[in-house]
Order: C-alpha cells, then structure tokens, then sequence
C-alpha cells in the first residue's frame, strides 16, 4: 500500500509541474515577432548608409587656368582638358575677381554629374627669371700675365 501511495503521490507532482508549464504564456514568440520587423528595417538602414557613403564625393583639386568667369560657372583648363566648375556655392567668389589666363587650385567633389566647386584659389603666376636692368654682361676673363720667375733667395753666410 505504501508503494502505491507513493506512485501516486510522485504522479500527481509530476502532473502539477507539467501543467504549470504548459499554463504559462510563450513569451519567447512575442519577442520573436517584434524582433523580426525590426531585423527587416536594419537591413534598408545599412543599405541607406552604403548609398550615402557612395553619393559622399571625395574632394578634388583642379590646378588649371581659368578660361571664363561668370556668376555661377567657372570653366578652367590644364593638359588634360577644360572642366566647368558650378561655383554658386563658394563664399566669396565674384566672377570679376578671376580673368581668363589667371592660374586657380578649385577644391571640388562630383555630385549628380556636376563639379560643384567648394573653393577657389588664385596662385601666383610664375614669371621667367629675368637679368636685372643695367646688369653689364659678364667680362670674357683676361688672359693671364706670365708670372716673372721668382729669385731664389740668397744662401745664409754661416
């Protein structure tokens, strides 16, 4: 009787801890399902951050000479070709400050297939070295004197 008391003893313990689990609400789903929205938003967030990074334009630098001025466009050359520079956002620029032939460095970064310019330099212009006014030319050099053969000095009398 004993062994059967216990049997059902360790039956109905094991059935109330059963039923306690099975009772309880599954939060893990909950959080699961809000989690999984949220994993969709992240990945258009990171692909957001690489299109800026792309659409981000590294800065550039022109060494030309400028060709025209005017209010909003710049148009310089170097070796390599002519570029036209969109200056509506440099502070400072006026078109009446540069003239064709006036060597520039345009700081600029490409953004929807125009050079926008950030800022503008003028350099000095280098001029050729040139001889000073009323520098004689140089003297061809004189021949040299023959030297007179020196005398020896006289023997010391002991």
């Amino acid at each position: 009787m004993k062994k059967a008391l216990m049997i059902v003893l360790a039956l109905l313990i094991s059935v109330a801890f059963v039923t306690t689990v099975f009772a309880q609400a599954k939060p893990a789903e909950k959080p699961a399902a809000v989690e999984k929205p949220a994993v969709k938003v992240e990945k258009p967030a990171k692909v957001e951050k690489a299109e800026k990074v792309e659409k981000k334009a590294k800065s550039k630098t022109f060494t030309g000479e400028v060709v025209s001025a005017e209010a909003t466009a710049l148009v310089a050359k170097d070796k390599k070709g002519e570029m036209t520079f969109d200056v509506s956002g440099v502070k400072g620029y006026k078109a009446e400050d540069y003239k064709a032939g006036d060597k520039v460095v345009v700081k600029y970064a490409e953004k929807d297939g125009k050079m926008m310019a950030s800022a503008i330099k003028k350099q000095a212009a280098k001029k050729p070295a040139k001889e000073k006014k009323g520098a004689e030319p140089a003297k061809p050099a004189e021949p040299a004197k023959k030297a007179e053969p020196a005398t020896p000095p006289a023997p010391a009398k002991k």
